[in-house]
């Protein structure tokens, strides 16, 4: 067997050293090769992966340095149900994760990985999570036989030399082994070891299964990373707001799939905020790692250098910063190609495809011409909107944190906590309902606890005490707020406009941060009036506003009671607090309701 080894000697790196060697035993590739994160490394991946088809050139008139990758058709997402968290106790990893014991779990994966890589190359990436010098971030290395696994690691991290040398430094990084397989989904594990600090993937090369430094890591062992180190790892953009005198609060906010995370953060203000000097700033799209600071203001940092964003619905109208963003340099997944061969996606209101994701002439009858999860990879720094203070070290300080998630009813377009407990309560409650075109029953609510519900590495009732944990003496906490753009009318259509015109809401999320902006106090929290939302040349129809901030008490009294259900499902592991906080609301919508003939509370 043929390998290029690395020539580090340092005792630093001896554990590395070490592992990358016990996993070439198990899985025996032909070489071995350590990414240095260069330009002259980058293109010779591309040589070689554009002469096997792994990518496609794309037309560089029009998309200069942009390629198309095709999955396997049986690999196009994240599996959730073949993603386990392996902990010594079940307990710890809590009814919201899918569990095996470690012993167990390991013997099931490495007889997967035994020998796995033959006739392949082993690609050792370092990689750093955050920016490199930043003490907020922390490494990793993802060890992979899919050289398309590389460039986009390349893009989504600071991968490389720099991130080698940090850890040489440090002495300690995440271990992730990931191997395409035989991409069999009968052969397909994604399997976290928190406790061990290590990651096993094995049988997908797509997204998230693969790309290890992302959901793996980031979230789920970053999570447990960082209760054991006092800070919040969250699936959570993290967003700029300029105003017209020039101070800018940033804001972090958690939304379950399809509630606009990725619009809100390239968000493009109205014409009169535009005019008026307003500008919206994106440092992340997706997780967000907040830490305490010597003044006890939460600091936050984006620990990924890219996007790796849904292509279909994004365009000019939806996300113009987001479109302009990936016109070039931009590895493209599943999305089908014109006739001309430039990328094209449902949603994309310029030309028309001609292949499809799978390489087939597009014919209707198939489905989507894009992959409904297609995706593009990209440098956040690409983006229009991106700030240069996503690199800076310390972090940017977390005015609001923000909760949202699509109800069509019930929840008002915004409230903000009374105090800290009363907005991880909050957190712990948002979810989802279901529509029937997706699932065939209408209002079915799905909690996704602060949108961590796929990604969070240990026990919900742990991770909420952990959350409550930070409200103490010292601490300037960020106050906090629920958002849903989604509620509609009688008629089934939505009642605001959403996209740029949620610039109107952080305006005032804004204005109750610096105790600008009023509101009213109602049993669920402190809601704007009317009067409070800066409403010029919002086209509403007569009464939506109305409707908008309007709390149903009745439907309240039911929702609080569901919430006590849910928190009960973590057992022991609730903490009281989080009941408490729960009663207490119970209790003031009671009184509400008895004060009131027609139990609901109107702006």
């Amino acid at each position: 067997m043929s390998q290029h080894t690395s020539s580090i000697t340092s005792s630093r790196l001896e554990a590395l050293n070490h592992w990358v060697a016990a996993v070439a035993h198990l899985t025996r590739p032909d070489h071995i090769h350590w990414c240095d994160g260069s330009e002259a490394e980058a293109a010779a991946l591309r040589a070689q992966m554009l002469a096997d088809g792994t990518l496609l050139e794309l037309n560089q008139q029009t998309h200069p340095g942009c390629y198309l990758h095709r999955s396997n058709p049986s690999d196009v997402a994240r599996v959730e149900h073949l993603t386990l968290v392996c902990t010594r106790e079940r307990d710890d990893a809590g009814p919201n994760n899918h569990w095996l014991a470690p012993d167990e779990a390991h013997a099931k994966i490495d007889a997967l990985f035994d020998g796995c890589m033959r006739g392949r190359t082993l690609y050792v990436i370092p990689y750093c999570m955050g920016p490199i010098d930043s003490p907020l971030s922390r490494c990793g290395v993802e060890i992979t036989d899919s050289p398309y696994v590389v460039a986009n690691m390349r893009i989504m991290t600071r991968m490389g030399a720099p991130a080698l040398a940090r850890i040489e430094r440090e002495g300690t990084f995440v271990k992730g082994l990931h191997s395409i397989g035989e991409l069999d989904p009968e052969r397909r594990f994604i399997m976290h070891f928190p406790e061990e600090l290590t990651i096993k993937s094995y049988g997908s090369g797509y997204g998230g299964n693969a790309l290890l430094g992302k959901k793996c890591h980031a979230l789920r062992i970053a999570s447990w990373q960082a209760r054991q180190e006092g800070w919040l790892a969250e699936h959570m953009l993290i967003v700029g707001v300029e105003d017209p005198r020039g101070n800018i609060h940033y804001i972090a906010a958690a939304f379950p799939s399809a509630c606009g995370k990725t619009n809100l953060s390239m968000l493009i203000p109205p014409e009169g905020y535009r005019h008026a000097g307003w500008k919206v700033w994106t440092i992340g799209d997706d997780i967000c790692w907040m830490h305490p600071g010597p003044d006890g203001r939460l600091y936050a940092i984006n620990p990924e250098a890219g996007f790796f964003g849904v292509a279909p619905g994004t365009d000019h109208g939806t996300n113009p910063n987001a479109l302009a963003s990936i016109q070039h340099d931009t590895i493209y997944t599943n999305v089908a190609v014109t006739a001309d061969n430039q990328p094209w996606w449902e949603g994309l209101h310029e030309g028309t495809p001609v292949t499809d994701w799978r390489g087939r002439p597009y014919d209707s009858a198939h489905g989507p011409a894009a992959h409904p999860n297609s995706r593009f990879t990209v440098a956040a720094r690409q983006a229009p909107s991106w700030s240069p203070m996503a690199e800076h070290p310390q972090g940017v300080p977390i005015s609001a944190i923000v909760f949202g998630g699509r109800r069509p009813s019930l929840v008002p377009l915004v409230f903000q906590a009374r105090d800290w407990a009363h907005g991880v309560l909050v957190g712990a409650a948002m979810g989802s309902e279901t529509t029937a075109a997706a699932t065939g029953a209408v209002g079915v609510l799905r909690r996704d606890s602060m949108a961590m519900k796929p990604f969070c590495g240990y026990n919900y009732g742990d991770y909420f005490a952990h959350w409550l944990s930070f409200d103490r003496p010292g601490m300037k906490l960020p106050q906090m707020f629920h958002v849903n753009w989604f509620r509609k009318g009688a008629d089934g259509k939505f009642l605001w406009p959403g996209f740029g015109e949620n610039l109107r809401v952080l305006e005032w999320i804004i204005g109750r941060c610096t105790g600008a902006a009023g509101a009213q106090d109602t049993p669920i929290g402190l809601l704007p009036r009317a009067s409070d939302l800066h409403s010029e040349g919002l086209a509403l129809r007569e009464g939506a506003l109305d409707e908008l901030l309007a709390v149903d008490l009745d439907g309240w009294a039911s929702e609080v009671s569901d919430i006590g259900q849910y928190l009960d499902s973590f057992g022991t592991h609730t903490p009281a607090r989080l009941h408490a906080e729960r009663e207490r609301i119970a209790a003031a919508i009671e009184r509400a309701r008895g004060a009131l003939p027609h139990a609901k509370v109107a702006s």
